[in-house]
């Protein structure tokens, strides 16, 4: 079994971080909907204390996102300056990546897959190279597949994907040109995470 996939089984959340694998009978989830142990399903779990339910939260926020606890901690600080909803403007930001907009085309079938592509440099923004996957995009940018990369194994079934993938209401593509535009903010009341437990466990 693949660690993420046992991260996920501890969480007992799918988080698709193995993107396709995870909705798919194969998923280690699907196959054993219980934390991983050798008591297996039939042990009985005390209830999580508040302390653990933060930790829980912003582990699945740090797994979800593939962001390290120094990561976290400066987002968190910026947001928190920033005078707006700290919630809802630390959602937004991690959903503004450059990394997590690749995965939010489909460009990226997870978001680790993203990051690759985004390191490997087959992705542009406005025209341009950019290889920093904690690039923060803003609304109107346009992001593309470098045209080099077109024909890359990697994406050889995009257009394919495309026909039944559920873009987000905040970005629109155009699959004949392998781009996508951010139309509007990100959607954080879609996101579905307690932020509230977050924002408690990274404030301590």
């Amino acid at each position: 079994m693949h660690p993420k996939e046992k991260r996920e089984r501890a969480l007992g959340e799918h988080l698709h971080l193995k993107g396709e694998r995870c909705s798919s009978p194969k998923c280690a989830l699907v196959r054993k909907p219980y934390p991983p142990g050798m008591h297996g399903p039939k042990k009985r779990r005390k209830a999580p204390s508040d302390f653990a339910r933060q930790i829980r939260e912003k582990q699945k926020f740090k797994l979800s996102y593939g962001v390290d606890e120094k990561n976290m901690a400066r987002i968190f600080r910026d947001v928190q300056g920033s005078g707006k909803d700290v919630a809802g403007e630390l959602i937004r930001t991690l959903e503004s990546r450059l990394d997590n907009i690749v995965f939010r085309l489909g460009f990226g079938k997870s978001r680790a897959m993203a990051r690759k592509v985004v390191l490997h440099g087959h992705i542009l923004v406005n025209g341009k190279k950019v290889t920093s996957p904690g690039f923060i995009t803003k609304v109107g940018d346009l992001v593309s597949l470098r045209p080099e990369s077109r024909s890359k194994k990697t994406f050889g079934n995009l257009k394919e994907f495309w026909k039944t993938y559920e873009l987000p209401a905040w970005l629109a593509l155009d699959p004949d040109k392998d781009e996508g535009r951010i139309i509007a903010a990100p959607d954080e009341s879609q996101i579905q995470f307690e932020t509230s437990l977050l924002i408690e466990s990274l404030s301590k």
